[in-house]
């Protein structure tokens, strides 16, 4: 596997020194402050690049932009409204771009709204360090008294929604608006300034949007790009619904092996791929991850690794983020599996051998705590991760060779 570390930027409290003292070997970024919908400009990749290429004493890093996380899909060309069809111009526009500087995976989602849903940014844990967690019956309490979506009650099941009314009533005003702007927090670039009002009006805006529509929108998106990505040499990999299970009443398309099947046979050309993450997959008890790698690993462009310990083994349910090695993802059976893959493709003389992974999310730990960086993101915690999963992967390698 190829270690990379994501990175959000020059705010980002991560610095490029702290990245090379990890030992990371490449950079996941993206372009956040370009508005969804429009292109990526050669101007605005260089600035990226060159960025990354000094640290904090002007020494040159060595390190390099690998992977694109993500280039974002407009909620537009989701729902086939307004301006969808120069948004795919403009994507293709881009990937076309990020191809010309010599960036070949590019990550990106196609969940409706929200790219990513929490009720807790900072969970204490009993040794004190912090995680994110997603509690199914807060969320409850969001949908159904703090946003007031119209049929949300029906949407969960009786006890869930007796205990979300309790829970409800005991908060605080202050409780009640930070358990809004943590869930709004999943919204791409705007949890400093999207509303309530603003979120029901993107709801409101898929109410033609069934499971089989956006399905059928997805299919005609991959229908535009990926040829493209094919002919130029470039990866494009999904990241899964996160969590994987159905929220807001909106639909989910890539939350199951079968839906990855699925999308990747609607264009079944090798630049159609996924991002496998396990902490997203990990939420669901009837996802196999080390299967999965071993079953869909031809189209494996990019990992995630993390992991993530249910609350119960019902498809919908709260989960908090686990350390690398704990929860119920079995880790050193998937790094074996991605291993057994790297050298399937090795051995057939692929160019993309080795998959860039990433360290995905971590515990808030030691200094960590207070220094306010992005959510899911710390530096130590994810600094633990990778020494741990870098373990994992030397020792089965040695394995290997006995």
């Amino acid at each position: 596997m190829r270690h990379t570390w994501r990175w959000f930027g020059p705010k980002d409290r991560v610095s490029i020194d702290d990245m090379l003292q990890a030992g990371v070997q490449g950079v996941v970024t993206a372009l956040h402050h370009v508005p969804t919908g429009t292109v990526w400009s050669p101007g605005e990749i260089a600035r990226r690049q060159a960025e990354l290429a000094l640290m904090a004493d002007g020494a040159p890093s060595g390190l390099k932009w690998e992977v694109v996380e993500s280039l974002p899909v407009s909620e537009a060309i989701k729902t086939q409204t307004g301006d969808w069809r120069a948004h795919v111009e403009n994507w293709i526009a881009s990937m076309r771009n990020l191809k010309d500087a010599g960036i070949e995976v590019i990550c990106y989602n196609f969940m409706p709204v929200l790219d990513w849903t929490r009720t807790d940014l900072a969970w204490r844990r009993p040794n004190g360090a912090r995680c994110m967690r997603f509690d199914f019956t807060d969320f409850a309490a969001f949908d159904i008294h703090i946003l007031q979506r119209k049929g949300a009650a029906e949407d969960f099941p009786e006890e869930v929604r007796d205990e979300a009314a309790r829970r409800f009533a005991q908060m605080d005003e202050a409780r009640r608006e930070e358990l809004a702007g943590n869930v709004v927090f999943g919204l791409p670039g705007a949890a400093e300034h999207f509303t309530l009002q603003d979120v029901r009006a993107l709801l409101d805006s898929y109410a033609p949007v069934t499971d089989a529509v956006l399905r059928r929108h997805f299919h005609d998106f991959l229908e535009q790009v990926v040829p493209v990505a094919q002919e130029i040499g470039v990866r494009l990999c999904c990241h899964p619904d996160d969590p994987p299970f159905g929220l807001l009443g909106l639909p989910r398309v890539m939350s199951t092996e079968a839906d990855y099947a699925e999308r990747m046979a609607a264009v079944d050309l090798p630049a159609n791929g996924i991002t496998l993450c396990s902490g997203s997959l990990g939420a669901r008890p009837d996802n196999d991850l080390p299967g999965m790698m071993a079953r869909l690993g031809d189209r494996v462009h990019f990992l995630h690794l993390r992991n993530v310990r249910r609350d119960t083994d019902a498809i919908r349910g709260s989960f908090f983020e686990d350390e690398h090695l704990g929860g119920q993802t079995d880790m050193v059976a998937l790094v074996a599996a991605v291993l057994r893959e790297e050298a399937r493709r090795r051995a057939a003389g692929r160019a993309d051998a080795v998959i860039p992974m990433r360290p995905d999310h971590g515990q808030d730990i030691l200094d960590d705590i207070g220094r306010g960086g992005q959510p899911g993101y710390p530096a130590i915690g994810r600094l633990k991760g990778l020494a741990e999963l870098r373990g994992v992967e030397l020792a089965l390698s040695h394995g290997a060779r006995t």
